[in-house]
């Protein structure tokens, strides 16, 4: 039975209300909601499915906006199937790909699954979630079988996805195990007979290959909930390690302090929104306390905090808190940094052009003389020697005990 986290005795229709405010928040999309709540009303745990390929060991925090999620069914009282797509890994997820994608061999699948098991258990319950391969049930399935499954979808169908379109319309060239992709995922939703499928929403086309495929098979077909993609430190480009924008989960606890406390004011109530437990109304209480005068950096305090202690511990928070103090604020760094954007023609640029450009030295000669001194910093660290800084990067600097500026290489 749902295990209700409100008050038994309020009238069904308000717990429902709720329900979908905590299932809604965040969401891209629903499809179909209408269906998700007849499901929630026959008031039993629904299985929830959630497919990660193992294509790197390390997960960052855009990867957990769909395991809070998860989190947040399991918090519900449903039944979380968390899928490694150990046997898909090895064909390679073309999704967005504009070349097919080389798969991973079966080393390096099974070495990034074990990794993976680790780091979600930081925010799923493990008491509470079912671990499952899908090369399960893939490795049992014949050459006949797999044709069958291929004979419930269409060329065209296929053709519709729009990265397969771009890709057939100019002319680039599409492997035929790039189609059998969004099939076997779909096949999952039949095995493991999901009722709500959970995805980024460059999933989308591979989660309704999930209804369809159920369909075939006389089920019902799955609800599909789509999240967004979070945004990396930029603001503006999704989280990702090959555009160094990230935060990864397993990274010290001062350093993922520090990235958390160099994101924009803005960007903060979106990482509250899909990062944070804290209820929707505890967030909207906090944005209130800032029209009210309380410094968005005391706020921005509070959401580091809460990340690093999931990942590190409590004392690694607190000690990670007070690094942070004493390297920035103990060091004159002022409340109010200007952010400044500087254009990086190529894939990186030079440390000494970019404070030039940012106006914190007047030449090129004067900032190496400020790194040769000693008096450069990037994040409270000293530099000292030239460097090259990569494109997508949003870093503080400072020049001497006065000179800040927030530079963001675009």
């Amino acid at each position: 039975m749902l295990r209700r986290v409100f008050d038994l005795n309020q009238e069904a229709g308000t717990y429902m209300k709720e329900v979908l405010e905590i299932i809604k928040r965040g969401t891209e999309e629903i499809l179909i909601e209408e269906e998700l709540i007849k499901k929630l009303k026959e008031n039993r745990p629904l299985r929830i499915k959630a497919g990660f390929d193992p294509t790197a060991p390390d997960l960052h925090l855009g990867h957990t906006v769909l395991l809070n999620k998860l989190r947040q069914f399991q918090d519900l009282g449903h039944e979380v199937m968390f899928l490694i797509g150990d046997f898909t890994g090895m064909i390679g997820d073309p999704t967005g790909k504009s070349a097919t994608r080389p798969p991973l061999t079966r080393e390096e699948v099974v070495e990034n699954a074990k990794s993976y098991q680790e780091q979600t258990f930081k925010i799923l319950d493990p008491d509470k979630t079912q671990v499952m391969f899908n090369s399960t049930w893939m490795n049992k399935m014949t050459a006949t079988d797999l044709i069958q499954l291929s004979a419930k979808h269409t060329v065209a169908r296929m053709l519709e996805r729009d990265d397969f379109h771009k890709r057939y319309k100019s002319g680039q060239p599409i492997a035929i195990h790039e189609f059998l992709y969004p099939l076997i995922q779909g096949y999952d939703s039949v095995v493991m007979k999901a009722d709500v499928e959970l995805g980024g929403t460059d999933q989308k086309f591979n989660l309704l290959v999930g209804r369809q495929l159920q369909e075939a098979w006389g089920q019902k077909p799955q609800i599909v909930i789509t999240m967004p993609i979070l945004e990396g430190l930029d603001g503006v480009q999704k989280m990702s390690k090959s555009l160094n924008n990230y935060i990864g989960i397993t990274e010290p606890a001062e350093e993922m302090f520090g990235k958390i406390m160099s994101i924009s004011d803005e960007l903060m109530w979106r990482y509250y929104e899909l990062l944070s437990f804290r209820s929707l109304d505890e967030i909207r209480k906090l944005k209130y306390s800032i029209d009210e005068g309380a410094n968005p950096r005391d706020i921005k305090f509070l959401l580091a905090e809460e990340l690093v202690k999931r990942f590190h511990g409590l004392k690694a928070a607190t000690n990670a808190r007070q690094s942070f103090i004493e390297r920035f604020q103990k060091g004159a760094m002022p409340d109010e940094i200007p952010d400044v954007q500087v254009k990086v023609e190529d894939e990186a640029i030079r440390l000494t052009n970019l404070l030039k450009l940012a106006g914190l030295t007047s030449s090129t000669s004067e900032a190496m003389r400020m790194i040769k001194q000693g008096a450069v910093k990037i994040e409270g660290e000293k530099v000292s020697e030239q460097i090259e800084i990569g494109k997508g990067v949003r870093q503080i600097y400072q020049v001497g005990k006065r000179k800040f500026a927030r530079i963001e290489t675009v």
